[in-house]
């Protein structure tokens, strides 16, 4: 599983803490299944309720994983998608990963610009991705 999936998942765990509803975005069915296998994993000392979406519970889980648009309301989107979500702004804040992969440090560049496009107000953090021994079949 790419680091900045881990440290997805990481965040995740971060905003549920704070009762935060949080969404995370991905390119496809499979990297929504990698990341909801990986919460299942994720900390053994606490569960992280989430769940791909349209299961689980009708009102949403704290955390909701999917390749396609939310319906419920969520306050955090992580984007791990090489788009920028045309329903970003339905957010009060969005999280986005610049990888170490050249070309995918071009395809950040691009959202940070669909971003600011869409009238986001951004900043930026370095984080340290630590690597897992995780795997996720």
């Amino acid at each position: 599983m790419p680091a900045h999936f881990v440290q997805a998942c990481s965040i995740a765990s971060f905003y549920y803490s704070h009762n935060q509803k949080v969404f995370i975005y991905t390119d496809d069915q499979q990297d929504a299944f990698n990341i909801d296998e990986y919460l299942w994993q994720f900390d053994g000392d606490s569960f992280i309720p989430h769940n791909l979406l349209g299961e689980g519970p009708s009102y949403g889980s704290p955390v909701e994983i999917s390749w396609q648009a939310p319906t419920h309301y969520c306050s955090v989107l992580i984007n791990l998608s090489l788009q920028a979500p045309k329903f970003s702004n339905h957010f009060q804040q969005v999280i986005d990963f610049v990888p170490f992969d050249e070309q995918l440090k071009i395809q950040a560049r691009q959202r940070y610009t669909t971003y600011k496009k869409l009238g986001h107000i951004l900043s930026t953090t370095n984080v340290e991705i630590k690597h897992s021994t995780h795997k996720v079949d």
